[in-house]
């Protein structure tokens, strides 16, 4: 159960909501911790209130069951997503090319600078279904990017955003997987560079052949 109080933007948390924020983000945290060191798995509630030092049944009223947390790591990575377009300043009038590098930049970001959390968690994802049960919100960000490109006329009218998106989506999502399971000398690839790499064919796929582009953001 998520007893997170709902608050309208602007209101002072009194002190009690505040106490509640700072447990369920301490039991988050802590969960997160363990998640990396020993797997989604091999974690127990038990393990995760101790270490978060509160009593079991605290866990339980911050978080119904711990396949809670792999929601509550969604959502914050969604987060942190809109954080990061928002800071970004995206120019809508920029190409189509530099846009998504940009989405794809982020995206690496938020993965490597946790992979060991994004590689126990991303697995507890996928067995717990998720990938079949949440909506595909990059997926949507990406058409997002699409329908620009269209109605600057960059790309062909026949060009279905919502597909591309999906498909933009999927390669972001394969080559996640593949790099959150890499092993010995694979794992020093960097996912902003197979990510790249990845776009970059989707791209010269779909944009008007003979088209000058920019230069690509650096890596």
């Amino acid at each position: 159960m998520d007893d997170t109080p709902a608050t309208t933007p602007g209101t002072p948390l009194g002190r009690r909501e505040r106490n509640k924020l700072k447990v369920r983000s301490r039991l988050y945290d802590s969960a997160l911790k363990l998640f990396a060191q020993k797997g989604y798995e091999q974690t127990s509630v038990d393990e995760i209130a101790e270490t978060a030092d509160v009593a079991r049944g605290t866990f339980f009223n911050h978080f119904q069951r711990k396949e809670d947390l792999i929601s509550a790591w969604g959502e914050q990575r969604r987060a942190r997503l809109r954080a990061g377009l928002s800071a970004s300043e995206v120019d809508r009038q920029e190409s189509l090319r530099v846009a998504l590098e940009r989405c794809m930049r982020i995206l690496a970001d938020i993965n490597e600078e946790e992979r060991d959390v994004t590689r126990s968690m991303l697995m507890a994802w996928v067995k717990a279904g998720r990938p079949m049960q949440e909506a595909p919100y990059a997926g949507d960000i990406f058409a997002e990017v699409i329908k620009a490109a269209l109605e600057r006329g960059e790309l062909p009218e026949g060009i279905n955003a919502y597909r591309v998106g999906c498909l933009l989506r999927d390669v972001y999502l394969g080559t996640l997987y593949r790099w959150s399971q890499a092993e010995g000398q694979d794992r020093h690839l960097e996912l902003r560079t197979e990510l790249h790499a990845a776009c970059a064919i989707i791209l010269d796929g779909i944009l008007p052949a003979g088209r000058a582009e920019p230069a690509a953001v650096p890596c």
